[in-house]
């Protein structure tokens, strides 16, 4: 009998947190995007003419907002806008850090740039014997490549359990071990600290 409740209690454990937390993160996020509508004029705030609260109307105000900013983005003007507002932003020692850093972070991460995540590989660091998942992002050129004298691959360490921060390394490319694993399934890897360890692909 104990053996039995051991059994199924830590198997409800198992369904019920993995479920619990991500109701709770969405909560979060619904609750947090929501107060966008408290920072509205009364008399624009959609909440005044309802006669209840409705959870996730911030979120849907938040989507048109992006929608409209990236609409006014594209055109000339727009565009014209986002340059004069780069180069002040660029002209500020400490502000300027911060942009740039999160504008490359958010291009790496949503857009197919040639500066996104190529493969995932194993590298040995941050000593000889002891390996790290790196992704590679393209290969250095220029200065570094003729100096070095070797094929030297632009590598990224990224940090458990907040993948976004972490190392950019410069590593000849025969010391490069390429796995099959994709970029998704070693984002599982880095972000669980080794819990999701995703099957080889054969």
């Amino acid at each position: 009998m104990k053996e039995f409740l051991k059994r199924n209690f830590w198997a409800g454990i198992l369904v019920l947190v993995p479920i619990s937390l991500t109701i709770y993160v969405i909560v979060i996020i619904f609750r947090a995007v929501d107060r966008i509508l408290a920072y509205l004029p009364t008399k624009y705030n959609p909440q005044t003419y309802l006669p209840f609260p409705v959870p996730g109307l911030g979120l849907i105000f938040a989507f048109l907002i992006i929608m409209l900013v990236g609409f006014i983005a594209r055109n000339y003007i727009g565009s014209k806008i986002i340059e004069l507002w780069e180069g002040l932003v660029n002209k500020i020692p400490f502000i300027r850090s911060i942009y740039v850093a999160t504008k490359h972070l958010i291009e790496t991460i949503f857009l197919k740039t040639d500066q996104n995540f190529k493969r995932v590989v194993l590298v040995e660091y941050p000593r000889k014997g002891v390996y790290a998942l790196a992704f590679t992002t393209g290969m250095s050129k220029g200065e570094i490549q003729n100096k070095t004298h070797k094929n030297v691959v632009n590598v990224f360490v990224p940090t458990t359990p907040n993948p976004t921060s972490g190392f950019y390394l410069l590593v000849p490319e025969e010391e490069l071990i390429f796995l099959d694993m994709n970029v998704e399934d070693a984002f599982k890897l880095i972000i669980s600290g080794g819990i999701v360890t995703p099957e080889e692909k054969k």
